[in-house]
């Protein structure tokens, strides 16, 4: 399926409808934003996303990591976030990739494809086998990640670990 989705990194003109896509996931307690909270200046919040890119001045709980928006035709219908390598937490909760898709575009095929086209971009960091998790009760995301490949390698009573080769 052709989506017309493409990944891109934030730009100073997506501070709005950011904004509003924060709100939206917020009620789902779901972060849309690593790192990023209403009252931070937004160009501080660009150049800190581009420093954790690079890995300069990294928390000793942080890893390297590329933000991206997803959008279709300009309109932006979700996000993503790839870890340049995993540290002890991200093992257990959260891995590679973590994804999401704005409530008004869900069930269109853009959760499959953003995580597609993040694998792409994992390998382009260096990242082989790549880890994905989700919420055992979200089945919408497991169905993604298994459509992607992914091979269920551990189940807690709370997440899923899938594993991408």
């Amino acid at each position: 399926m052709s989506t017309g989705l493409r990944l891109r990194p934030l730009m100073p003109a997506d501070e709005s409808v950011f904004r509003t896509a924060y709100q939206e996931l917020a009620v789902e307690s779901f972060e849309f934003g690593h790192g990023w909270h209403p009252e931070l200046d937004w160009r501080e919040y660009l150049a800190k996303l581009e420093r954790i890119r690079l890995g300069v001045g990294l928390a000793a709980n942080q890893v390297p990591a590329t933000f991206l928006l997803a959008h279709v035709d300009g309109v932006v219908v979700g996000r993503t976030s790839i870890r340049h390598r995993l540290n002890d937490q991200l093992r257990n909760k959260g891995g590679h990739i973590g994804y999401a898709v704005r409530p008004g575009h869900r069930r269109l095929g853009y959760g499959t494809e953003i995580l597609r086209q993040s694998l792409i971009v994992a390998r382009t960091v260096g990242v082989g086998a790549v880890l994905v998790t989700c919420d055992t009760a979200n089945t919408a995301s497991a169905r993604i990640i298994e459509a992607c490949g992914g091979t269920l390698a551990s189940q807690t009573s709370t997440h899923l670990r899938y594993w991408i080769p």
